[in-house]
């Protein structure tokens, strides 16, 4: 668990995510592996998972402000609407079934894997203003899509950043910021939906398990400091390639889990 950890917090500093992507799959078998109830395995996974982000996002955020690499003005008025989108997408996400969860994770993983692996990098790209009605529409999709996978949103907004000019780096900085609003709300939506359905999992906190969330906090705060000064000395374009294979990755082998059910 330990170098998941390690390998966690790198990645979210890396690509402006909060590190989901990667701590859910983990936990979902550390969780099935001690013996949690399969009916809300996917969902502990997901609530812990939003925990360790918090304080993760606080780290990669600040690292990225001292390269100028957070665009304030958007995570201020965009975020607004991520957060009225986690709300809902919480709601909905407690709502579903494990195997549910499951697909769903691998679905939306798989089309942003194919996103980065497919995507080029704009030369001297030109930020444009983001419209009231762009804001709305993609903010919220953004945080309604992050609740049931677990996630600071980066894969959303990060792709979302770029298409409106703003260059990779920025895109993962302001990522960041707005990961740790998602990351806030989604932790909070998830222990009150836990203790409302009132589940019986030793030293949880409602759908957020609370010795997982002691043993990853250190290490993935340290590594996300490091993974936020690397994106700014490495090849844009390769970046954004690894992150394809990566996330690539994860989606078949949740593809292939979800069929075990």
């Amino acid at each position: 668990m330990t170098a998941s950890a390690v390998i966690v917090g790198f990645i979210a500093g890396l690509f402006g995510i909060g590190g989901g992507l990667i701590m859910v799959p983990i936990l979902f078998y550390v969780f099935s592996f001690v013996g949690i109830e399969q009916a809300f395995v996917m969902h502990l996974a997901l609530g812990t998972s939003f925990s360790i982000i918090i304080p993760t996002s606080i780290i990669s955020t600040i690292t990225h402000m001292k390269f100028k690499a957070v665009d304030f003005g958007i995570v201020k008025t965009f975020g607004l609407f991520v957060v009225i989108g986690v709300v809902f997408g919480t709601i909905f996400a407690v709502s579903l079934k494990t195997s549910s969860l499951v697909l769903l994770f691998s679905i939306m993983t798989m089309i942003f894997a194919i996103y980065f692996l497919i995507e080029k990098e704009k030369i001297n790209p030109i930020p444009r203003q983001i419209n009231l009605i762009y804001k709305v529409i993609c903010g919220f999709l953004s945080g309604f899509l992050s609740a049931p996978m677990g996630i600071g949103g980066g894969v959303f907004n990060v792709p979302i950043f770029k298409i409106f000019g703003y260059p990779i780096k920025v895109a993962i900085g302001s990522s960041a910021a707005i990961g740790f609003l998602t990351a806030l709300i989604g932790a909070i939506g998830f222990a009150v939906s836990g203790k409302y359905l009132n589940i019986n999992v030793p030293l949880s906190l409602g759908f957020v398990n609370i010795p997982t969330f002691l043993i990853f906090v250190p290490i993935t705060s340290f590594m996300a400091k490091i993974g936020a000064k690397t994106v700014h000395k490495v090849n844009k374009r390769f970046l954004g390639k690894i992150f394809g294979v990566y996330l690539f990755i994860v989606a078949c082998r949740l593809f292939f889990e979800y069929l075990k059910f």
